[in-house]
């Protein structure tokens, strides 16, 4: 499955997922000061924007030390991204309760696994190892999806008085069903070219 730059930076703004992470934000940020909130929103996205980028440069050596091919990235990424899509498209009941409150949250659990999940983590190794000649449209494609997170994060309450938060859901669960359908068409592509091979 090739992607394109238009094509990688919608796949990871669906996988960071920054709408449903609204309300993940929200709880873990209410005992902030108002005034500090932007600040800490901006480091946790940078935070993970880091790590994305540390994974797309050592992606390549990660899979040879772990002795992993692409074929399993690729299906065990479509695994992955089906899950959360279904998490998407029907979210825990007391998901903006999970947060315990430990003060100014400091990477976990925002940056890591709210941005940088294991999903997010997956889907750039396979960008690179898909395609390593193209690393600098992967790294455009992570900036331009860490600043659409940073702008909805930032303005999360503004958008959700804006729109209302049953706008904000049902795009959510439009967004978990364009992930469903990007996730098998991965597993289906990594299924055939496995079956191909065995052929072989």
């Amino acid at each position: 499955m090739q992607y394109t730059f238009l094509s990688a930076t919608i796949l990871l703004i669906l996988i960071t997922d920054p709408i449903g992470n609204i309300p993940i934000f929200a709880n873990a940020l209410r005992h902030v000061a108002p005034e500090r909130r932007s600040r800490v929103i901006l480091r946790e996205v940078l935070i993970a924007f880091v790590l994305l980028l540390t994974f797309m440069f050592v992606g390549d050596g990660f899979l040879r030390v772990m002795n992993l091919s692409e074929l399993s990235l690729q299906i065990g990424g479509g695994v992955i991204l089906f899950l959360i899509a279904l998490r998407m498209i029907f979210p825990p009941v007391n998901q903006g309760e999970a947060v315990e409150d430990l003060g100014e949250p400091l990477i976990v659990p925002l940056a890591v696994p709210a941005i940088a999940g294991p999903s997010a983590l997956a889907t750039v190794l396979l960008l690179v190892s898909q395609a390593p000649q193209k690393r600098l449209e992967w790294i455009a494609a992570l900036c331009v999806t860490m600043t659409v997170s940073a702008v909805v994060l930032v303005l999360a309450e503004r958008i959700q008085r804006l729109v209302g938060a049953r706008f904000v859901t049902a795009l959510e669960r439009l967004m978990g069903l364009v992930l469903v359908s990007v996730s098998i068409e991965m597993m289906l592509r990594g299924i055939k070219t496995f079956i191909g091979q065995l052929a072989v």
